[in-house]
C-alpha cells in the first residue's frame, strides 16, 4: 500500500492560510530540500482545488521561462495529478485528473495502486484534515515557521476528540524553522499529576 505525505507550511500559533504573505522570509536551502523530498520527488499529487489552481496558474510558466525553478516545474508537470473538487473541472496543465466519487472510497483505492513512491499533498488544508481523520494519511510534514501570524485559517479545528500524533523526526533549520514530520499514533497518551509529579525536582533528601 502506498503512503500518503501531506506538507504545509504552518504558523507558531498555528496558522496556514495564505502562506505566501508570510513564509517567503524563512525559505533557504534547508527548506527547499525538505519540500523537495517530500513534494518534488513524488510521482503522484493528490491536491484540493484552490492548490491545484494556484500550482497550475505558476508552475508552468516557471517550467517554460528556464528559470531556477524550471525544474521543480518540470517534476510537477510530469507528475500525475490528481485533483479533489465537486465541480466539474476541465485541466490544460498536462497529466491532470479530477478524483470520482467518495474521498475516502477514491484515496483507499488510490493507495492500493501500484506505484514507486509515495503519493505527495501540499496544503489541501481541508482534505488533509478528512484524510486524517479517516486513518489514510501516513506522514504530516509540518514547516513550523518562527513567527506568529495571529489571523487566518488554523491547522486543526474545534472537535469532540483528540487526534493523537507521533514524533516521526525533527530538524532546525538556520532561520529557527522547524521541519517535523507526525504519523498518526494508535492511541493517545494517558496520565494523571500523580504520575507526573514523581519527575518534579524533589529537593534534598
Amino acid at each position: 500500500m502506498r503512503k500518503i505525505t501531506a506538507g504545509l507550511f504552518i504558523s507558531l500559533d498555528g496558522v496556514v492560510e495564505d502562506p505566501q504573505g508570510w513564509h517567503f522570509p524563512y525559505f533557504n536551502d534547508e527548506m527547499g530540500a525538505a519540500v523537495g523530498a517530500q513534494l518534488g520527488s513524488a510521482d503522484t499529487l493528490l491536491l484540493g482545488r484552490k492548490t491545484y489552481d494556484s500550482f497550475a496558474g505558476a508552475w508552468p510558466d516557471r517550467e517554460l521561462a528556464g528559470a531556477e525553478d524550471a525544474e521543480m516545474g518540470k517534476t510537477l508537470g510530469d507528475a500525475r495529478k490528481i485533483v479533489v473538487s465537486n465541480q466539474d473541472l476541465t485541466f490544460t496543465w498536462r497529466n491532470s485528473e479530477q478524483l470520482k466519487g467518495d474521498l475516502i472510497e477514491s484515496v483507499t483505492a488510490l493507495k492500493n495502486e501500484p506505484g514507486a513512491t509515495d503519493i505527495a499533498m501540499s496544503g489541501s488544508v481541508s482534505i488533509v484534515r478528512q484524510l486524517l481523520e479517516a486513518g489514510l494519511l501516513d506522514e504530516l510534514h509540518l514547516l513550523v515557521h518562527p513567527i506568529a501570524v495571529r489571523q487566518g485559517m488554523r491547522l486543526f479545528e474545534a472537535a469532540d476528540t483528540p487526534l493523537p500524533l507521533r514524533l516521526v523526526s525533527a530538524r532546525t533549520f538556520e532561520t529557527g524553522v522547524l521541519n517535523l514530520v507526525y504519523a498518526l499514533a494508535d492511541s493517545a497518551m494517558s496520565g494523571t499529576y500523580e504520575n507526573a509529579k514523581v519527575n518534579l525536582p524533589q529537593g534534598d533528601q
